[in-house]
């Protein structure tokens, strides 16, 4: 573990990524402890839409509210759905993954083609179809976000462990008489931490982005509460005479999404042996 921190701050992408996440969940906490300017949900009236300011440091919205505040709490609620529902994500697919290729036969292939149906759906029209069904709301986000991605975690822990289910240091394991939820964790488990760790880092990225479309369409976090998407739902009637509105939310999206991409780009690199070299 050691050693992948080390090689992390000394890849130059892992460094840019790391940094703008640490940051962003600095924010995050910052925001939960109520550490904002002003109360999110304060109206300044006399300064509805009013610019970048000292006072206000990224202006207020239409009714007033401080946006730099709202963004804040923003971050916090967009990332606890994207941590949450990527987590529910992991271990449904890392169970489903992990059964499929230790039983094998019928449920093996009654779960993978499930999940190539589920796969089969564009990201976003599957969460809309989950959301219209249940209902919107952050909580409904955040398990449609996990029921989209759980297939490809089921995906990316099948193929690895079909491979290591086959390996000597298994069969001698079974040999000795070892369970076999002993072989699953010990044996299987701990050679699917590397996939699996790139992959949950680079689906943070795709939630934080599928989190901010569905609160941008409003079935995601519902107002009075504040989200990256539902500032930039916002925003869309007043672009021309408040800009800020619009920038700096989208930025904020950007800038998350483009830090974990970057972290996942160097995790991979990390933890891939034929990419050590190069990286090295």
């Amino acid at each position: 573990m050691n050693s992948v921190f080390r090689g992390l701050l000394r890849h130059p992408s892992g460094r840019i990524g790391a940094f703008i996440v640490l940051a962003y969940i600095l924010i995050a906490i910052a925001a939960w402890l109520g550490l904002t300017p002003y109360d999110p949900l304060q109206q300044f009236r006399i300064e509805r839409l009013q610019g970048p300011s000292a006072t206000h440091w990224m202006g207020t919205d239409m009714f007033g509210r401080d946006v730099l505040s709202r963004l804040m709490i923003g971050i916090g609620q967009s990332f606890f759905v994207a941590f949450l529902s990527v987590g529910i994500a992991t271990v449904a697919g890392t169970i489903l993954g992990l059964t499929a290729a230790w039983v094998g036969r019928l449920w093996d292939g009654f779960v993978m083609r499930l999940m190539d149906v589920l796969l089969a759906f564009p990201a976003i029209l599957l969460a809309l179809l989950f959301i219209t069904v249940v209902g919107p709301g952050t909580s409904t986000s955040i398990l449609a976000i996990a029921f989209v991605y759980t297939p490809i975690f089921t995906r990316v822990v099948r193929g690895p462990a079909l491979s290591i289910k086959a390996r000597d240091f298994v069969d001698a394991a079974r040999t000795f008489g070892s369970s076999t939820s002993y072989i699953l964790s010990r044996h299987l488990m701990l050679n699917l931490v590397a996939p699996l760790t790139v992959q949950i880092t680079l689906a943070l990225a795709w939630s934080l982005l599928t989190e901010s479309g569905l609160s941008f369409l409003g079935l995601g976090t519902q107002p009075p509460d504040s989200s990256l998407g539902l500032m930039l739902s916002d925003s869309i009637n007043l672009m021309e005479m408040a800009p800020w509105l619009l920038i700096f939310p989208g930025l904020t999206v950007m800038l998350g999404i483009l830090g974990f991409n970057l972290l996942g780009d160097a995790m991979r690199d990390l933890l891939d042996p034929r990419m050590q070299r190069t990286v090295a």
